[in-house]
């Protein structure tokens, strides 16, 4: 009889632990959605109107630090990651299809960390100009940055500038930029995109049909199901 008093016991508190979860899951989703929502409408510093975005309730992200990734990454935990800004016209533009298209590969749970503050300034990348010839570094990234440059160095691209002449010019290290997604397994990066579609080439336009097509066919494959693991609930 104890036995059994014991095992329902335990079944209530798996019970109440998973519910907690859950509440808490939602409790970002709704401070993801009224951070990205808070913006539509209002215009920023060069009077470009921020795309309208309408957030679902129970997306997916959570808003995480970037030391946190680091140690998830530490690890060696399987998750997708998201480094955007609610300020950024390309990331407000796929933001509303990733979430389409996580819900239908069953992805419950996409970490998210923000590059910038309510001024737009850094806080997460180092800082280059392009000036009097040369390519000078204005303030330094933190340190978890530098160690996701490191972590994520196969999946990411060069950080070019431009000079006067409108050339590119090499920073000399890579670059993360917005929107940035990732998929880390077992604490080393798989794979990453931007989910831009090609045929989009200003942020603020319009989302065509083929630019909503393209978008979904990139989220379709980086999202892609994996039966052995519903990531976000591995």
């Amino acid at each position: 009889m104890k036995k059994i008093i014991s095992l329902i016991l335990i079944f209530i508190a798996i019970l109440v632990l998973t519910a907690c979860n859950k509440e808490k899951t939602n409790e970002e989703a709704i401070k993801f959605k009224e951070e990205y929502e808070s913006l539509n409408g209002e215009k920023n510093k060069r009077g470009k109107e921020y795309r309208t975005l309408d957030i679902d309730d129970d997306n997916p992200y959570v808003k995480v630090s970037a030391e946190e990734i680091v140690e998830k990454i530490n690890e060696k935990e399987t998750f997708y990651l998201y480094v955007g800004d609610s300020m950024c016209p390309w990331c407000r533009s796929v933001l509303e299809k990733s979430i389409e298209v996580a819900r239908d590969n069953d992805v419950e749970k996409i970490y998210y960390v923000e590059i910038w503050d309510d001024e737009g300034n850094e806080i997460l990348r180092d800082k280059y100009e392009y000036s009097d010839g040369k390519i000078n570094k204005v303030s330094d990234g933190t340190k978890s940055y530098e160690e996701l440059l490191k972590q994520f160095d196969k999946v990411l691209s060069d950080y070019t500038l431009k000079d006067e002449n409108n050339n590119e010019i090499e920073v000399g290290e890579k670059r993360i930029f917005a929107p940035n997604y990732f998929y880390v397994e077992d604490g080393k990066v798989e794979k990453m995109i931007e989910g831009i579609s090609e045929k989009q080439t200003d942020p603020y336009a319009e989302l065509t049909d083929e630019i909503l097509e393209d978008e979904e066919e990139l989220f379709q494959e980086f999202f892609q199901k994996d039966e052995t693991c519903k990531v976000g609930g591995c």
